[in-house]
C-alpha cells in the first residue's frame, strides 16, 4: 500500500523531487500573494463595524491556519519516520519546525495588532491565543531538541516523538473558539453551513492562504535541500553536485 513512498527514502531522489517542486511553488506564491494582497487590501470593501483595520486578516488568519495546517504535516511527517524508519522524513520535521515557528509567531503578533483596537489589550489568556501561543512554544521545542543531541540519529527520532505528542493542541486551538467562552471571535470560513464572510472579502482571502501555503512549500523544501546536503555530505552524489560534475542533479 505504501509502495510509493519507498523511492523517497532515497536522498538523491528527495533531492530532485524537491528541485522539481521548488519553481512551481514559488511562481504560485508570487502570482498569489501579489492578486491576493492587491486585492484584499487595495479593492476587497471596508467591514460595516471594524473599518479599514479588518484588512490584517489577508495577513492573520492565513498564518494562523497554516501554522496548525504546518504542525500538522510535521506530525504526518514524524509518523511516517517512526513507522517506516524513512529518514527524509525525520529531516522534513526538521524543515517545517522553523518554518512553522515564524509562521505561528506572525500570528500571534497580527493577532495582538488586531486585539487592540477590537478589544483595547494587545494581549489577553484568552482559549485561543493560549493555545496558539503554546503551538509557537511546540515547534520551539521540537527545534531545541533537534539542537541538543550530537548524535542527529537520536535527535531526528526524539524530535519526532515531540512533533506527534503535540499535535493533539491543533485540534484544541480549532475547537478552543466553541469549548469555551473567549473574546476571539468563532470559525467564519470553516463553517459546516457556509462561510459568514462575503465573497468580496472571502476571495481575496482564500487566494492569500493559497499562497502563503505555497511561499511556505518552497522555504520547507529549500531546508530540507539544505538538510539531505548536510546529512549526505560524504556521498559520491552530494560531492559531485557540489563540484559541478557532469551527474549534479
Amino acid at each position: 500500500m505504501w509502495k510509493w513512498l519507498h523511492p523517497y527514502a532515497k536522498a538523491e531522489k528527495a533531492y530532485q523531487v524537491c528541485n522539481t517542486l521548488m519553481p512551481y511553488f514559488a511562481v504560485f506564491a508570487v502570482v498569489g500573494l501579489i492578486v491576493g494582497w492587491t486585492w484584499g487590501l487595495a479593492f476587497a470593501p471596508a467591514d460595516y463595524q471594524q473599518k479599514d483595520s479588518y484588512r490584517i486578516i489577508f495577513i492573520h488568519v492565513p498564518s494562523a491556519i497554516l501554522s496548525m495546517g504546518a504542525y500538522t504535516s510535521m506530525a504526518i511527517t514524524a509518523f511516517i519516520a517512526m513507522v517506516w524508519q524513512i529518514r527524509n522524513a525525520e529531516l522534513a520535521v526538521v524543515a517545517i519546525a522553523p518554518v512553522g515557528a515564524a509562521v505561528a509567531a506572525i500570528a500571534l503578533i497580527t493577532g495582538a495588532a488586531w486585539g487592540k483596537p477590537m478589544w483595547g489589550t494587545w494581549w489577553v489568556w484568552d482559549a485561543r491565543l493560549t493555545t496558539m501561543l503554546i503551538l509557537l512554544f511546540l515547534y520551539i521545542g521540537v527545534i531545541a531538541l533537534y539542537h541538543a543531541f550530537e548524535d542527529k540519529g537520536a535527535a531526528g527520532r526524539a524530535s519526532c516523538i515531540l512533533a506527534m505528542v503535540g499535535v493533539v493542541n491543533v485540534p484544541i486551538i480549532h475547537y478552543s473558539v466553541e469549548w469555551w467562552n473567549t473574546l476571539h471571535q468563532g470559525s467564519t470560513i470553516t463553517k459546516f453551513d457556509g462561510s459568514a464572510i462575503d465573497s468580496s472579502m472571502l476571495y481575496p482571502l482564500l487566494i492569500n492562504i493559497f499562497a502563503f501555503a505555497c511561499l511556505m512549500a518552497v522555504i520547507v523544501l529549500m531546508r530540507l535541500k539544505n538538510e539531505i546536503l548536510e546529512r549526505e555530505k560524504h556521498r559520491p552524489w552530494v560531492r559531485n553536485l557540489v563540484s559541478g560534475g557532469k551527474n549534479a542533479v
